[in-house]
């Protein structure tokens, strides 16, 4: 059983309170793979699609709490590494 999450308010009590073993806080079947984008995006494309399709992009995005350029990105990248061809 999980703990509750105390009150913190301020940046000290937050440093301090991670210090320390915070498992019993954590429930492990609500975790999920955080990604971070390091590399520069210097190019632009411009793709039509049509309005259900950006429509279903932008909800699946939204749901996930992701700009639905990202997640564009993703299902890309997730795509090139299901062929075998790089990501």
């Amino acid at each position: 059983m999980k703990k509750r999450l105390p009150k913190l308010k301020t940046d000290k009590a937050v440093e301090k309170f991670i210090e320390d073993d915070i498992s019993p806080y954590l429930d492990a079947k609500n975790l999920v793979p955080a990604t971070f984008e390091f590399a520069p995006k210097g190019k632009v494309v411009n793709l039509r699609m049509s309005e259900a399709l950006l429509l279903a992009l932008k909800k699946i995005s939204k749901r996930r709490g992701i700009p639905y350029q990202r997640y564009i990105r993703e299902a890309l990248e997730q795509s090139l590494k299901r062929d075998g061809t790089g990501g």
